[in-house]
């Protein structure tokens, strides 16, 4: 039997992320979510969580970053029983695809999604597992704009705010863990 929601109030999330130095390069420390998607309470504290945030922004689908954003984008979409769409790397969705590119601190990248995946002035919330410099999230925000949704807000399980990602955003950002360093 899944855990009740008080079973969960008081589990600490930091407690379930793993720090893995010099991942993927030397000087960098990755945090490690899959530590806490195997923990059932810890997940589900996460999920419940991430579905208090965003729901006063009253999302009518969620979509997720390629590729940790899906994990943290579908179930909760599933909680509050919204549906959920995909934005992946190029040529990675079958169909009529919209793109965009953006760029990043060395060159750049591109972003797609469906053609048909939103409605015009359809209210999406947009998630990823980690704020960093805030550049993918952005070109996401961008990209379901250009397609017509509103994007009232923005969330991540994780923010390293060191990295001033929330400054590069022009709508909220919920998130639920913050590292400073």
């Amino acid at each position: 039997m899944p855990p009740s929601p008080g079973e969960t109030a008081d589990i600490d999330l930091k407690a379930h992320i793993r720090g893995i130095p010099d991942f993927p390069k030397p000087g960098i420390l990755f945090y490690d979510i899959s530590t806490l998607l195997r923990h059932g309470p810890a997940w589900r504290a996460a999920m419940e969580r991430l579905a208090a945030a965003i729901r006063p922004y009253r999302p009518q689908l969620l979509a997720g970053i390629e590729s940790r954003g899906f994990l943290i984008a579908a179930p909760l979409a599933l909680e509050l029983g919204l549906g959920f769409i995909m934005l992946r790397k190029p040529r990675k969705l079958p169909g009529a695809t919209v793109g965009l590119d953006y760029a990043l601190e060395y060159g750049t990248d591109r972003i797609e999604m469906q053609a048909d995946a939103v409605a015009p002035g359809q209210r999406v919330v947009l998630l990823d597992d980690l704020l960093a410099t805030g550049g993918t999230m952005a070109a996401g925000v961008a990209l379901l704009r250009q397609a017509g949704a509103e994007v009232p807000a923005t969330a991540a399980l994780i923010e390293l705010s060191f990295l001033n990602g929330r400054q590069r955003l022009d709508v909220p950002c919920e998130t639920l863990l913050r590292y400073d360093d």
